[in-house]
C-alpha cells in the first residue's frame, strides 16, 4: 500500500512543503518516496507519493510515474489484481511496459481505455493521474472504497490526500470545523463520504470519478452498490447447491488473486466464519502452512483466541497467538487520533491496531475477513431490522396513542426506536432518532446528516436487503474499511479483503435473501461453504466481536480524564457541547448499562483528544 496527495492551485508551493506534505503519510509507505511539481496555464500543480513495496520491490516502480510519451503521471495507491490479464491485452495492442507493477498498467490502460478503464478493475485504489496536455485532473475511488481519498476545493485551490494530514500541511488550507458534522460524528461514530469533519474537504465516494479541469468539478458513479443490485437480481440462482459452489468457485479465485505478492504473506485469524473461511481456501492454495495471526485478551468473556488456534491447528497453519492486556490497549489510545485524523470512535479500531502490529513483525500482507457480515447478512442490527419491518404496524399505531409522548421516557430505547420509525425514506436506520436526541442535548442545536440520505434509492421491499445496501454504501467504506486502513498501515501492513471481491458481492446479488438469513440464522450460505473446510463444532459457537469493555473504562480508568475534557469552563471557551448536559450523560453512562450512553460519551471523548490534537490544547496545564 502507499499514501497520494498532491495539488492544483494558483500559487505555488516550496518543494519542501510538498516534501513535507508527503512525509506525514511516511507510515503508509516507508520503502520510497517521490515529488513533482510543474506550471501549467498559470496553474501550479504538484504530486507526491510514499511507497509500500508488494509488487516489483525494483525502482522501477517508483512513483510519480509518467507514460512514455510524458504525457501523463500517476500517483497510485492499491492492488489491481488482474492487472497480468490487462498488461497482456494492453501488449496485443502495442503498449509496452518497463516495471512489473500494476501502477503501470493503470496508466496504460487509462490511456487506452480512458475513464472506462476502472470498471475493468478488480482490487482496491485511489489514483490521481494528470494529462498535461489537457490540464485535467482525475481522481478515482475502488468500487467499495476499501482506500480513502480526501479532497479540499476552495478559493482556486484543489488539494487531494489519502489522509487528512497532507491537507492540513497545505500553506493555502483553512482549518475550519464544518459544525454539522459534529453531531453526524456523535451519532455514527465516524462520517460517510462525501463528508468530513472541515469545510470544504470532502471523501471521494466509492466507485467514483472526479474530474478537475479549470477550477471546475465533474463527478460520475461508474460503479454503484444499488444499480448493481437491481442489474444481477434478474439472473437469481434458485438452486442452493449451485449458489454454493458458484459463490465458492468465486471466492477461491478471490483469494488466490489476493495471494500474489513479492513479500511475506499471511492471514488474520479471529476464529469467526469470515476469517476462517479466507484462511482455509488460502492454506487450501498454499504448498505450505501459510502464517496465520490472532490476538487473544485475558478478559474471558472477550476472548476467542482458544477457538482460532484450534481452527489453525486443524488447518494446519504456522500460528501465530499474541495475548494483550487492558493495558496494551489502553496505551494505544494517544496513537489513535494521529493515525485517525478524522474523529473516528469503532472502539474496535484499537484491538485492530494490536493484530496489525503484532502480524506486521512477520508478514507485509495480511488476508482478512471483512465485508462478510455485509453481503451475507451477519450483524445483530439485521435481526433487529426484520422485528422492526415486522412490527411496523404497532410501531405505527403506538405513535398514534393519545399521551405518548409523555410515556415515551419510561419505555426503553428499542421501543422507542420502534414508535419513531415513521419516516418512509429511513426506515432501516433504527436506534439513530434515540441516539439524535440525545446528541441535540449535548450540542444544543437540533443534529443534522446522522441518518443518510442514500437510503430513499434504495426501493426494494425487504427491510434487510435495503439495510445492507445502506451498509455496504456507507457503514463498510467509512467504519470498517477506514478502521482496516489505519490500523493496518500505522505499521507498513497491506490488508487484502477476499470477500469483497466486486464479483462476489454482485453474486451475493444474484442470490435469494433466504439463502443467507435463514430461518433466523444469519450468513447461512457463508457457514455452509464455511463447514466444507473446517468442521461445524469448532465455529458453532455465539460471535464475541472484536471491542474493547468501554462502559468499564469509562467508569474507571478513563473516569477522570472524561471528566477533565468536561469541564465547564473548557466547555464554554471551546463552545461547541452544553456542559450540563454533558454531566447528564456522564451520570447516566455510570448508572446504566444503555449502549448508548457508553458509545455517545465514548464519542464525545474521542472527539475532544482529536480536537486537543488538531485543533487547539485547551486542557494544557
Amino acid at each position: 500500500m502507499c499514501g497520494i496527495c498532491g495539488y492544483i492551485g494558483p500559487k505555488e508551493i516550496s518543494e519542501e512543503t510538498l516534501r513535507k506534505m508527503n512525509q506525514t503519510m511516511l507510515h503508509r509507505g516507508p520503502d520510497d518516496g517521490g515529488i513533482w511539481q510543474s506550471r501549467n496555464n498559470e496553474r501550479n500543480i504538484g504530486m507526491a507519493h510514499r511507497r509500500l513495496s508488494i509488487l516489483d520491490l525494483s525502482q522501477m516502480g517508483h512513483q510519480p510515474m509518467w507514460s512514455q510519451d510524458r504525457r501523463y503521471v500517476i500517483v497510485y495507491n492499491g492492488e489491481v489484481y488482474n492487472y497480468r490479464e490487462l498488461r497482456t491485452e494492453l501488449e496485443t495492442e502495442g503498449f509496452r511496459f518497463c516495471s512489473d507493477c500494476d501502477t503501470e498498467v493503470v496508466l496504460n490502460s487509462y490511456i487506452r481505455w480512458g475513464a472506462a478503464c476502472f470498471r475493468r478493475f478488480n482490487g482496491m485504489f485511489a489514483a490521481a493521474i494528470y494529462d498535461c496536455e489537457s490540464g485535467e485532473l482525475i481522481l478515482a475511488r475502488d468500487r467499495v472504497g476499501k482506500k480513502p481519498l480526501y479532497y479540499y476545493d476552495h478559493d482556486g485551490h484543489f488539494v487531494f490526500a489519502s489522509e487528512l494530514k497532507p491537507i492540513m500541511e497545505y500553506p493555502f488550507f483553512r482549518k475550519e470545523i464544518d459544525q454539522d458534522m459534529i453531531g453526524a460524528f456523535l451519532c455514527n461514530k465516524y462520517l460517510a463520504a462525501p463528508f468530513c469533519i472541515f469545510q470544504n474537504i470532502y471523501k471521494l465516494l466509492p466507485g467514483s470519478i472526479l474530474i478537475y479541469h479549470k477550477g471546475e468539478l465533474r463527478q460520475s458513479l461508474y460503479w454503484d452498490v444499488a444499480e448493481e443490485y437491481v442489474k444481477n437480481r434478474k439472473y437469481i440462482v434458485n438452486h442452493f447447491p449451485k449458489a454454493v459452489a458458484s459463490t465458492k468457485e468465486i471466492l477461491i479465485d478471490s483469494v488466490k488473486r489476493r495471494m500474489v505478492a513479492d513479500v511475506p504473506i499471511g492471514t488474520f485469524l479471529s476464529g469467526g466464519i469470515d476469517s476462517t473461511l479466507v484462511t482455509a481456501i488460502a492454506q487450501n492454495q498454499s504448498e505450505y502452512p501459510i502464517d496465520t495471526y490472532s490476538i487473544g485478551f485475558y478478559d474471558k468473556e472477550r476472548d476467542e483466541a482458544p477457538y482460532a488456534a484450534e481452527i489453525a491447528k486443524h488447518l494446519g497453519t504456522n500460528h501465530h497467538e499474541h495475548y494483550v492486556s487492558e493495558k496494551d490497549i489502553l496505551n494505544l489510545i494517544g496513537d489513535m487520533t494521529l493515525y485517525y485524523d478524522e474523529p473516528f470512535s469503532d472502539s474496535s479500531q484499537l484491538p485492530t491496531m494490536l493484530v496489525s502490529g503484532y502480524a506486521s513483525e512477520g508478514i507485509s500482507v495480511a488476508l482478512s475477513g471483512d465485508g462478510g457480515d455485509e453481503i451475507f447478512c451477519g450483524y445483530r442490527m439485521y435481526d433487529w431490522t426484520w422485528v422492526a419491518q415486522h412490527a411496523d404496524v404497532l410501531g405505527a399505531i403506538a405513535a398514534h396513542i393519545p399521551g405518548m409522548r409523555k410515556l415515551e421516557g419510561s419505555l426503553p430505547p428499542e421501543v422507542r426506536a420502534f414508535i419513531h420509525n415513521r419516516q418512509k425514506d429511513v426506515k432501516t436506520q433504527l436506534f439513530m432518532d434515540v441516539m439524535v436526541e440525545e446528541a441535540d442535548k449535548l450540542l444544543g442545536r437540533q443534529v443534522k446528516y446522522a441518518k443518510h440520505s442514500y437510503e430513499a434509492q434504495l426501493s426494494m421491499q425487504n427491510w434487510q436487503e435495503r439495510r445492507m445496501l445502506l451498509d455496504m454504501r456507507t457503514y463498510l467504506p467509512d467504519e470498517v474499511m477506514a478502521k482496516t486502513d489505519r490500523a493496518s498501515m500505522r505499521y507498513s501492513l497491506e490488508v487484502r479483503s477476499p470477500l469483497l471481491d466486486h464479483r462476489l458481492i454482485e453474486q451475493s446479488f444474484r442470490i435469494p435473501h433466504s439463502y443467507k438469513y435463514h430461518h433466523f440464522e444469519k450468513k447461512y450460505l457463508l457457514k455452509e461453504l464455511t463447514y466444507q473446510y473446517v468442521p461445524k463444532t469448532l465455529l458453532d459457537r455465539p460471535k464475541k466481536g472484536f471491542g474493547v469493555p468501554l462502559r468499564k473504562w469509562l467508569r474507571t480508568v478513563l473516569r477522570d480524564e472524561v471528566k477533565q475534557y468536561a469541564e465547564k469552563c473548557r466547555l464554554k471557551k471551546q463552545g461547541i457541547f452544553v456542559p450540563d448536559a454533558v454531566d447528564r450523560l456522564i451520570m447516566r453512562q455510570e448508572h446504566s448499562d444503555k449502549i448508548m450512553y457508553s458509545s455517545m460519551l465514548w464519542s464525545f471523548y474521542v472527539f475532544q483528544k482529536w480536537y486537543q490534537r488538531y485543533i487547539e490544547d485547551l486542557w494544557r496545564v
